[in-house]
């Protein structure tokens, strides 16, 4: 009998990393620097963990490749979505991604990484640097050489249940006091451009990776349109956010009792607000906050009860 396909999280220490995730979610984390939740991956740095079900105790990455018919037998060699929260309790480091063509040639095959944000949280007056000011690739490479960090780089403002799209090629970086939901390719490539000249624990700045990271920006910086699409069902509103070739991802806000029926596409759910429980076949599975699961091609119909907000996605 098919399920949902509930996920044991992975987290990883990072420099910025806080406490917020065990505050907001009530994971046990490892440390008080405990920056990213890996809640849906199949990434080999940190693949998530079945939790129930015939396949309980099966890594992700190892379920798509031994029963792909789970997922409609894909084309696709790995599993191509990784969701995150991020508890951003500093500034990250400004950063650029890869897209594929290019991640292939220089990191071992590994995809390029689109990905997008939910804003869950952000402290007053809370901005993030998105996009940069260089008209032209010589402009970008002076401006970073000479380091016109304040000329270069764009702040824009954010407030809760903001939505950001960022294709690879986009310089970014999340600011202090942001919680947030990721949806992305399933890459681990970062190109690191500017670290505020910060040292780890043993005094050394970190790495950066200026040649890969103007080879791969977008010149002159081009924000992408989002225009949320609002659809009103039996007690869930779904606000679709983007539809992209890599992914779409919609928020599922649910009010009651609501029905859903998936035969053909596999779904990663995550639950970011309120509890509720889903029911399928006759079976009762409890959803609360910081609950992470893939519904499976075929499941078919299910209900959700309760008063929650999930974020949705799929390839």
């Amino acid at each position: 009998m098919l399920q949902p396909l509930f996920l044991k999280p992975v987290f990883k220490e990072r420099i910025w990393g806080g406490i917020a995730l065990q505050e907001e979610f009530g994971y046990e984390i490892p440390n008080d620097q405990t920056g990213e939740c890996w809640a849906i991956s199949a990434h080999p740095n940190g693949p998530s963990i079945i939790e129930n079900g015939p396949y309980a105790g099966m890594a992700l990455d190892e379920l798509w490749r031994e029963y792909p018919e789970l997922f409609g037998n894909p084309k696709e060699e790995v599993f191509p979505l990784l969701t995150k929260i991020l508890d951003a309790n500093m500034d990250l480091s400004v950063q650029v991604h890869p897209e594929d063509s290019y991640a292939k040639v220089h990191e071992n095959g590994d995809l390029g990484k689109t990905e997008c944000w939910y804003i869950l949280d952000c402290k007053e007056e809370a901005d993030m640097i998105f996009g940069h000011n260089a008209n032209t690739k010589e402009e970008l490479i002076e401006q970073i050489n000479e380091g016109k960090w304040n000329e270069l780089l764009r702040r824009v403002k954010i407030k809760p249940g903001d939505f950001f799209f960022v294709p690879s090629g986009t310089i970014h970086a999340l600011c202090e006091g942001t919680l947030v939901l990721e949806t992305q390719q399933s890459s681990d490539t970062t190109y690191r451009v500017y670290d505020y000249d910060r040292r780890d624990a043993d005094g050394n700045l970190r790495e950066l990776h200026l040649q890969k990271a103007i080879d791969v920006t977008t010149v002159p910086h081009q924000d992408s349109e989002i225009t949320p699409k609002v659809q009103e069902q039996e007690n869930v509103t779904i606000t679709t956010f983007v539809e992209s070739k890599f992914f779409s991802v919609c928020k599922w806000d649910v009010r009651g009792k609501s029905s859903f029926s998936f035969h053909d596409q596999y779904l990663l759910l995550s639950v970011i607000k309120g509890e509720g429980t889903l029911v399928h076949d006759g079976e009762q599975y409890p959803l609360n906050k910081g609950t992470h699961f893939i519904v499976p091609v075929g499941l078919g119909e299910f209900e959700i009860y309760g008063t929650c907000e999930l974020i949705v996605s799929h390839t």
